[in-house]
């Protein structure tokens, strides 16, 4: 049994490899593929879709912030943590030489006036003037007092919060104890919106560049910036409405680059189209949707 069962086994691959060579020597029609035409196709394939074009519009934009000044204000929770740090230190801190210099002075005037005193222990001084400890605490707080800080709400002086934030919006000098951000009033289809200056990418620049050409598009502002990178931070994605879309044109990918002012960034008129705004206040600005993807990388120093 294990004889025949074999032969018929065998036969049809015996078959099928006969068949296999006839066609592939015998028959004029069987096409060999080479590696030069494998490559050819895929070029032309790769041309036909450079030709076509992405339906996406590319833009860069540019997140300018204005690091804080001065220090921010303690909260109240804050202010409770630095009495107690204080009470702590105070109660557990050894002295300090100059605590330690009005003990040894103190000492001195009590000896003297016991009459228990000997000019001796002081050494040979010479005409050098002895200066106490409290003479020393005494030319200090005259310096204190004469001492004036700088203004912590802008360059005019010091003045009420609000008044601040209604009158200095387009400079960057308002609330210098807070982070700030540059917003651009641009034309988006049919309407004025306020956004993170943006450009529309050009042929044979990089995006960064783009958002440089961005920054350095707004009239009279004189801004220096140092960006953080070249890789974007972010992208927002928005589809054009359906009866505007086509087929080389569905809508627009917005790639964000995080900057720092070093520089200019002058106050402008009460009207220039752009502002400095807290990250507290885009929401009074931004679309939502757009809101949202920037305050992702938004930093609140």
């Amino acid at each position: 049994m294990a004889a025949p069962c074999r032969r018929m086994a065998s036969r049809p691959l015996l078959q099928f490899i006969y068949c296999f060579g006839r066609t592939g020597v015998g028959n004029t029609a069987f096409r060999h593929f080479s590696v030069t035409s494998v490559c050819r196709a895929s070029l032309q394939t790769k041309s036909k879709v450079e030709s076509v074009g992405s339906p996406w519009r590319l833009t860069a934009a540019v997140c300018l912030q204005r690091l804080p000044v001065i220090s921010a204000d303690l909260s109240p929770t804050e202010q409770q943590f630095t009495q107690l740090m204080h009470q702590m230190e105070l109660e557990k801190s050894l002295m300090s030489d100059h605590e330690l210099r009005l003990l040894e002075d103190a000492e001195k005037l009590s000896r003297k006036q016991a009459n228990d005193y000997d000019s001796d222990d002081e050494g040979d001084r010479g005409d050098q003037e002895i200066v106490l400890a409290q003479d020393l605490e005494d030319s200090w707080e005259q310096k204190m007092k004469d001492f004036q800080p700088a203004a912590r709400l802008g360059a005019d002086g010091p003045v009420s919060v609000l008044a601040d934030v209604q009158k200095d919006l387009a400079s960057p000098g308002r609330c210098l104890a807070d982070s700030l951000v540059l917003l651009a009033e641009q034309q988006v289809g049919a309407e004025k919106l306020w956004l993170l200056p943006h450009a529309q990418w050009q042929q044979g620049e990089t995006l960064r560049q783009t958002a440089e050409r961005a920054l350095a598009s707004l009239p009279a502002a004189g801004f220096k910036a140092t960006f953080l990178g070249n890789a974007p931070c972010g992208v927002y994605k928005y589809k054009l409405p359906r009866a505007m879309r086509t087929e080389s044109s569905v809508g627009t990918k917005v790639f964000f680059f995080r900057a720092v002012l070093s520089g200019g960034g002058r106050p402008a008129a009460a009207d220039a189209p752009f502002l400095w705004v807290k990250k507290s206040e885009l929401q009074d600005y931004l679309k939502p949707a757009y809101l949202e993807k920037v305050s992702r990388f938004i930093l609140s120093l």
